[in-house]
């Protein structure tokens, strides 16, 4: 648990990590910086790196375990991403859909 919690920003980003080893899920842990925002010049202004990669799927998941009033920033860099970038699979993992997932597992596990 210690090597989890020492690589992640967070340790709910753990937890997912071992949820997706549990069930054999190949990811990547903020393996790419997008830019999202630019200067008049092209200059890069702001990026965004979501939290994991999924390759099998193709997919991003960017994780947040704030309040839903307060996910304004998370969402702001998203639309940017997908606007700047409309090939790219993102998804917004909530609070409120780790706590369905871990709930579900724990509902397995007993």
């Amino acid at each position: 648990m210690a090597t989890y919690a020492a690589r992640f920003a967070h340790c709910s980003e753990a937890d997912l990590a071992r949820l997706l080893d549990f069930y054999g899920v190949d990811w990547r842990y903020e393996p790419r910086s997008f830019p999202i925002l630019w200067d008049a010049q092209g200059g890069v202004l702001e990026s965004f790196t979501p939290d994991f990669y999924l390759p099998e799927f193709d997919l991003y998941l960017e994780m947040t375990v704030i309040r839903p009033r307060l996910q304004t920033r998370k969402n702001r860099k998203l639309r940017l991403l997908r606007d700047a970038y409309p090939e790219i699979n993102i998804k917004l993992f909530t609070k409120r859909d780790v706590e369905r997932v871990f709930a579900q597992r724990l509902g397995k596990a007993s």
